[in-house]
Protein backbone atom coordinates (compact mmCIF):
# COMPACT_ATOMS: atom_id res chain seq x y z
CA UNK A 1 0.00 0.00 0.00
CA UNK A 2 1.63 3.31 -1.02
CA UNK A 3 0.21 6.83 0.77
CA UNK A 4 0.99 8.55 -2.57
CA UNK A 5 -0.92 9.12 -5.37
CA UNK A 6 -0.65 6.65 -8.09
CA UNK A 7 0.22 9.37 -12.01
CA UNK A 8 -1.30 8.01 -15.05
CA UNK A 9 -0.71 9.03 -18.60
CA UNK A 10 -3.74 11.63 -19.45
CA UNK A 11 -6.85 9.88 -21.27
CA UNK A 12 -6.72 10.38 -25.10
CA UNK A 13 -8.01 13.51 -26.35
CA UNK A 14 -10.80 12.80 -28.60
CA UNK A 15 -9.15 15.52 -31.49
CA UNK A 16 -6.28 16.72 -32.50
CA UNK A 17 -7.81 19.80 -32.95
CA UNK A 18 -8.53 19.83 -29.39
CA UNK A 19 -5.03 19.02 -28.34
CA UNK A 20 -3.65 22.24 -30.47
CA UNK A 21 -6.76 24.62 -28.76
CA UNK A 22 -5.03 23.13 -25.25
CA UNK A 23 -2.09 24.04 -25.66
CA UNK A 24 -3.20 27.34 -27.24
CA UNK A 25 -4.68 28.17 -24.20
CA UNK A 26 -1.70 26.96 -21.74
CA UNK A 27 0.36 29.29 -24.49
CA UNK A 28 -2.35 32.27 -23.20
CA UNK A 29 -2.15 31.14 -19.70
CA UNK A 30 1.59 30.77 -19.66
CA UNK A 31 1.76 34.54 -21.50
CA UNK A 32 -0.01 35.94 -18.55
CA UNK A 33 1.37 34.20 -15.67
CA UNK A 34 5.33 35.43 -16.84
CA UNK A 35 3.75 39.02 -16.78
CA UNK A 36 1.74 38.99 -14.10
CA UNK A 37 4.24 37.17 -12.04
CA UNK A 38 6.86 39.77 -13.15
CA UNK A 39 5.34 42.86 -12.22
CA UNK A 40 3.97 40.95 -9.04
CA UNK A 41 3.95 43.58 -6.11
CA UNK A 42 2.33 46.15 -8.60
CA UNK A 43 -0.19 43.36 -9.94
CA UNK A 44 -1.48 42.89 -6.16
CA UNK A 45 -2.20 46.28 -5.50
CA UNK A 46 -3.57 46.58 -8.77
CA UNK A 47 -6.71 44.29 -8.07
CA UNK A 48 -8.09 45.80 -5.20
CA UNK A 49 -8.21 49.01 -7.25
CA UNK A 50 -10.61 48.10 -9.24
CA UNK A 51 -13.27 48.08 -6.10
CA UNK A 52 -14.42 44.71 -6.04
CA UNK A 53 -17.57 43.24 -4.39
CA UNK A 54 -15.50 41.69 -1.54
CA UNK A 55 -13.72 41.92 1.42
CA UNK A 56 -10.69 44.10 1.05
CA UNK A 57 -8.59 40.56 2.03
CA UNK A 58 -10.34 39.02 -0.62
CA UNK A 59 -9.74 41.38 -2.65
CA UNK A 60 -5.95 41.11 -2.15
CA UNK A 61 -5.60 37.12 -2.48
CA UNK A 62 -7.63 37.17 -5.76
CA UNK A 63 -4.24 38.17 -7.43
CA UNK A 64 -2.70 35.39 -5.80
CA UNK A 65 -5.60 32.99 -6.63
CA UNK A 66 -5.76 34.11 -10.17
CA UNK A 67 -2.04 33.00 -10.92
CA UNK A 68 -1.29 30.40 -8.86
CA UNK A 69 -4.84 28.94 -10.60
CA UNK A 70 -3.46 30.16 -14.55
CA UNK A 71 -0.32 27.89 -13.07
CA UNK A 72 -1.89 24.52 -11.86
CA UNK A 73 -4.52 24.70 -14.90
CA UNK A 74 -1.17 23.95 -17.26
CA UNK A 75 -0.65 20.44 -16.00
CA UNK A 76 -3.97 19.09 -17.38
CA UNK A 77 -4.09 21.24 -20.99
CA UNK A 78 -0.81 19.95 -21.86
CA UNK A 79 -1.50 16.29 -20.69
CA UNK A 80 1.16 15.47 -17.91
CA UNK A 81 1.22 12.34 -16.17
CA UNK A 82 -1.02 13.20 -13.28
CA UNK A 83 -2.85 11.88 -10.20
CA UNK A 84 -6.20 11.18 -11.46
CA UNK A 85 -7.43 13.76 -8.77
CA UNK A 86 -5.18 16.68 -9.66
CA UNK A 87 -6.08 16.02 -13.17
CA UNK A 88 -9.62 17.07 -11.87
CA UNK A 89 -8.37 19.80 -9.86
CA UNK A 90 -6.49 21.44 -12.65
CA UNK A 91 -9.12 20.72 -15.40
CA UNK A 92 -11.66 22.91 -12.68
CA UNK A 93 -9.06 25.94 -12.03
CA UNK A 94 -8.43 26.04 -16.15
CA UNK A 95 -12.30 26.84 -15.58
CA UNK A 96 -11.86 28.99 -12.62
CA UNK A 97 -9.32 31.38 -14.34
CA UNK A 98 -11.64 32.67 -17.10
CA UNK A 99 -15.00 32.91 -14.40
CA UNK A 100 -12.57 35.32 -12.65
CA UNK A 101 -11.41 37.22 -15.35
CA UNK A 102 -14.61 37.37 -16.70
CA UNK A 103 -15.95 38.54 -13.65
CA UNK A 104 -13.91 41.57 -12.74
CA UNK A 105 -13.44 43.00 -16.11
CA UNK A 106 -17.21 42.87 -16.62
CA UNK A 107 -17.12 44.67 -12.99
CA UNK A 108 -14.38 47.16 -14.00
CA UNK A 109 -16.37 47.85 -17.42
CA UNK A 110 -19.50 48.19 -15.63
CA UNK A 111 -18.31 50.53 -12.37
CA UNK A 112 -15.23 52.12 -14.43
CA UNK A 113 -12.89 52.56 -11.63
CA UNK A 114 -9.67 54.58 -12.54
CA UNK A 115 -7.81 52.22 -13.02
CA UNK A 116 -5.19 52.18 -16.34
CA UNK A 117 -4.91 48.37 -17.03
CA UNK A 118 -6.98 45.25 -16.38
CA UNK A 119 -4.80 43.06 -15.23
CA UNK A 120 -4.29 40.01 -18.00
CA UNK A 121 -0.50 41.14 -18.52
CA UNK A 122 -0.15 42.33 -14.93
CA UNK A 123 1.30 46.09 -15.10
CA UNK A 124 3.46 45.12 -17.52
CA UNK A 125 1.79 46.38 -20.47
CA UNK A 126 -0.96 48.91 -19.59
CA UNK A 127 -4.62 47.34 -21.37
CA UNK A 128 -6.80 49.70 -20.86
CA UNK A 129 -9.89 48.32 -19.45
CA UNK A 130 -13.36 47.97 -21.88
CA UNK A 131 -15.56 45.58 -23.37
CA UNK A 132 -12.65 43.86 -25.26
CA UNK A 133 -11.50 42.76 -21.85
CA UNK A 134 -14.73 40.65 -21.08
CA UNK A 135 -15.11 39.53 -24.51
CA UNK A 136 -11.39 37.92 -24.29
CA UNK A 137 -12.45 36.58 -20.81
CA UNK A 138 -15.48 34.94 -22.87
CA UNK A 139 -13.05 33.79 -24.94
CA UNK A 140 -10.87 31.77 -22.80
CA UNK A 141 -14.01 30.35 -20.95
CA UNK A 142 -14.83 28.55 -24.67
CA UNK A 143 -11.18 27.38 -24.63
CA UNK A 144 -11.26 26.02 -21.45
CA UNK A 145 -14.68 24.60 -22.03
CA UNK A 146 -13.25 22.89 -25.55
CA UNK A 147 -10.24 21.51 -24.03
CA UNK A 148 -12.14 20.40 -20.92
CA UNK A 149 -14.55 18.36 -22.96
CA UNK A 150 -12.22 17.25 -25.24
CA UNK A 151 -9.19 16.23 -22.34
CA UNK A 152 -12.27 15.07 -20.38
CA UNK A 153 -10.20 12.88 -17.55
CA UNK A 154 -13.36 10.53 -16.21
CA UNK A 155 -14.93 7.80 -18.18
CA UNK A 156 -16.84 8.55 -21.43
CA UNK A 157 -19.92 7.08 -22.63
CA UNK A 158 -20.01 4.82 -25.93
CA UNK A 159 -22.00 6.63 -28.34
CA UNK A 160 -24.87 3.77 -29.57
CA UNK A 161 -24.50 3.01 -33.09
Amino acid sequence: MSILAKVTPAPKARSENVIKISIFYAGILTVFIVTQLFTFDAFIELIPSYNLPVSETLAYALAPIIVASELFALPFLLRMNLSVAFRWVSMVLGWLVPVLWLLISAWVVMTQPAVESIGFLGTLVELVPGWWAVLVSFALGILAAWSAWGLWPGRRLKAKK
